[in-house]
């Protein structure tokens, strides 16, 4: 019980790292919650610092998210708790211990963590997200898209009520931190993109 506890802690504090500011600050670029939607998330990032600063913030966001996952599978995890802790390094990104528990919007740590726990399913929601960015160009409605369709391929593909619950609640914490895009969508106010990242 101890080394699960320890494993959800360390993943949280993984997700807390902020790659958006620390690359942002290792290439001189402003400061990204200064400008923008004020989130370290990669889309924020690039909007406000280019194409390889979001990209870099893109891979350090999604690698965590990966990594906490995979390393818990590696060390025997029992499989709810692996779930566990790919919930936790979310919560660290969009709660970070790091920024006063501010942080992004979880999206490509989502991502990320669901690879390690479920490589099928996390390639079709990257599918999904990165189709519904490229055919309507909205990085916010592009993250929607696919989580909204997770807990269906969750219960489709699998039929583990424990992976059913955790991408409720993936989906639920997404949707929240997406309340503001969701209200612009509604209003036709939401920024499109040329390029995505998230």
């Amino acid at each position: 019980m101890e080394l699960y506890l320890f494993g959800v802690v360390g993943a949280y504090l993984l997700g807390s790292i902020p790659f958006g500011l620390v690359v942002s600050r290792i290439f001189g670029a402003d400061d990204p919650r200064t400008h923008g939607s004020h989130n370290i998330g990669s889309t924020n990032v690039l909007r406000v610092s280019g194409k390889k600063v979001g990209f870099l913030t893109l891979l350090g966001d999604l690698g965590k998210g990966t990594l906490a996952t995979t390393i818990a599978g590696f060390m025997g995890f029992p499989w709810h708790w692996i779930l566990i802790v790919g919930f936790s390094v979310i919560l660290g990104h969009v709660f970070s211990i790091f920024l006063r528990f501010q942080g992004g919007k979880g999206v490509a740590t989502a991502l990320g963590a669901i690879l390690g726990i479920h490589p099928l399913i996390g390639g079709l929601l990257v599918g999904v997200w990165l189709g519904a960015v490229l055919i309507f160009r909205y990085s916010s409605g592009g993250a929607l898209w696919a989580f909204g369709v997770f807990p269906f391929l969750a219960f489709f593909l699998t039929h583990d009520l424990y992976l059913c619950f955790f991408a409720l609640g993936v989906m639920a914490l997404i949707f929240i931190c997406h309340k503001e895009n969701i209200r612009r969508l509604m209003q036709g106010t939401e920024s499109k993109m040329s390029l995505f990242s998230i």
